[in-house]
This record gives structure tokens, sequence and C-alpha cells, in this order.
């Protein structure tokens, strides 16, 4: 598996995926933390969805990684195009065949990519977290907050459940581009389907039937980043996402084992 592993990163190292993949990463994490602050005192909420995050709440020792961890769903998604596209693109070029020649045992060498492709993720928490914090700290002056709470051993604490639980989250986006991927065997298809379901479908649905939003899983896994909201609590945002995956990852690694592997 140690050989997969490293294989795949000589493909998630390249710079146009690396360092664009970083760009992106960099950029949603500065626009949503941006308008967390530079927007605190508009009418129309300065949060997702219209949401108002109060100077008070800012002010809290959590306050320095709010930023942090409202950039998680655009993180998800960037996570989801990443994992989807890997994964397919080895059927779309037909790599996969060759790979298996090297790595006979499929769920060894699907499992392999899959720790790479976590790692790649971990690097793109970590980017975003840096570019979060530092923002946050930088627009605090302008926004009149004070920060003495964000020094505090409570605020890194904090810092450290946002971060893992960002991490989870992108990681749940990821393996769900994953599973597109092997089921569609076709980057566009795989990436479309996803980001349209994520961003659209699910808030058509929350919109219009009650209650429902707490069972879309792109919505739990906004929840986890999170660490709970007022709609779900946080475990059960993570039992869902679990039984999700769970189902979908079973479902294609026996596609992945069996049929064959020419797109």
């Amino acid at each position: 598996m140690i050989n997969v592993f490293f294989a795949e990163w000589r493909k998630l190292r390249r710079p146009t995926l690396f360092f664009g993949t970083m760009g992106a990463v960099m950029a949603v994490t500065a626009l949503v933390t941006s308008l967390l602050f530079l927007l605190l005192d508009s009418p129309r909420g300065n949060a997702r969805e219209g949401r108002m995050i109060s100077r008070q709440t800012l002010e809290l020792a959590h306050g320095v990684s709010i930023g942090f961890s409202s950039a998680a769903g655009l993180l998800g998604l960037v996570a989801l195009c990443v994992f989807a596209s890997q994964t397919a693109q080895e059927y779309t070029y037909g790599t996969l065949r060759n790979l298996l020649v090297r790595q006979p045992r499929r769920l060894t060498l699907l499992f392999g990519k899959f720790v790479a492709m976590k790692s790649f993720a971990l690097i793109t928490v970590v980017v975003s977290a840096i570019v979060a914090i530092s923002l946050a700290f930088a627009l605090s002056g302008k926004a009149n907050i004070n920060t003495a709470a964000w020094t505090t051993s409570d605020a890194r604490w904090s810092l450290i459940q946002t971060f893992i639980n960002v991490f989870i989250s992108v990681v749940a986006y990821g393996t769900v581009g994953m599973i597109l991927g092997i089921l569609f065997r076709s980057p566009i298809p795989a990436i479309s389907l996803g980001v349209a379901w994520l961003l659209i479908v699910e808030n058509i649905i929350s919109a219009t039937v009650k209650n429902s939003g707490k069972w879309m899983p792109g919505q739990a896994m906004t929840t986890i980043a999170s660490g709970g909201d007022i709609n779900s609590s946080y475990l059960h945002a993570i039992g869902l996402v679990a039984i999700y995956l769970t189902i979908g990852s079973i479902a294609v690694a026996v596609l992945f084992r069996r049929r064959d592997v020419a797109n």
C-alpha cells in the first residue's frame, strides 16, 4: 500500500494540480473570512444563508476559528472535485489497467489512493486554517473586535476542535467525490452531479420540505465542520454521514473489484 500511496502523490504533487488547488483553497477561505468581518454590521448578514454572527460572538474564544469553520463547505467542494477527478481519470486515460499490473489487489490499490488523497486534504485544511486565522487578526481592528480572548487556552482548544471537525468534513466531501468517480468512471459527470446535488438540490429540498435538511448528507457534513447547529446535533451529523459513506463505500468497493477497469 505504501507504494500505491507514493505513486498517487506523484500525480497530486503536479504543480498545476497542487498549486492550483492550494490557490483555490486560499481564495475561498479568504473570501468567507473577509465577508464575515467586513459585513459585520450589514443587515443582510455576514455568514452563509444570510445568517448574522455578531461582534459579541466573534469576541469569544472560538471567534478566531469561525471564519475557518465557515469555509469548510467550500473546502469540501474543492476536495470533492480533486478526489473525483483523480479517481475517474484512471478510467478515462486507461491508466488503471497499468496500475493493476503493478498492484493486482484492487482494494489495496483503492485504499492506498484514498489515504494519499486524505493526506492531500489535510494539507488543504492546514493552509485554510493559516489563511483564516491570519485574516481574522488582520481584520479584527477594522471591525472593532476585541481579540483578547483569541489568545487564551480556551481559544487554542477551540481551534484544535474546529480543525479536527473541518478535516472530518472535508474528507467526507472528498469520499463522496471518490465514490462518484468510481461510480461514473468519468470526471465530468462525477463532479457536476456531486456539486449540483450539494449546492442546488439539497438547498431546494431543505427549503421546501420541513426538517429534511437534517437528513441531507451535504447539510450534515457542514454541520460537522461547525460542531453542530440549531437544526442538527454534532453526533447526529456524524452518525448520518457515517451511514451514507459506509453504504456508498461498500457499493463502489464491490463495483471496483468486479467490473471491467475500462471506461
